[in-house]
């Protein structure tokens, strides 16, 4: 691989964080923002029945909607740390944590949606995520073979 095919996907690795880190903080600080209008609808229509969400049940969604955009915001802030430092210098501990670190939050995540059945969130949030981040580990694992 050369050095400046390495070096696009390693900035498209810390940029697809950077991203989520901002709809991280979408998450947590408008989350009934247009920003997340047919997210928000969809899970009305499934737990809900199609009503919106009012009063108490609203400030705890907003509640979880707070801690939950706080946790992605630290996880991914972390992952960009990762891919500006040792992933950029080929560390294969860092390739490693990227992907186990994405593939945990994935299988959990993901288990928990479909089981609910909010294919919605598979669909805008999941798998958008696994495969923004997870192209530029892919592309660049032959520059971490030993």
């Amino acid at each position: 691989m050369t050095v400046s095919k390495f070096n696009f996907w390693q900035k498209w690795l810390t940029w697809a964080n950077v991203m989520t880190v901002i709809v991280g903080l979408l998450a947590a600080f408008a989350g009934n923002s247009i920003f997340f209008e047919a997210y928000n609808s969809f899970t009305n229509e499934l737990f809900f029945e199609g009503n919106e969400m009012q009063g108490e049940l609203l400030n705890f969604k907003n509640w979880l909607f707070g801690i939950i955009g706080g946790t992605i915001v630290g996880f991914h802030i972390l992952m960009i740390m990762i891919s500006e430092n040792a992933f950029k210098k080929r560390e294969l501990w860092a390739y490693k944590a990227l992907w186990f670190g994405l593939l945990s939050w994935f299988v959990v995540d993901s288990s928990i949606t479909l089981y609910y059945g909010a294919l919605h969130n598979m669909v805008m949030i999941n798998l958008v995520a696994l495969v923004l981040i997870g192209l530029p580990l892919i592309m660049t694992r032959n520059a971490f073979k030993s």
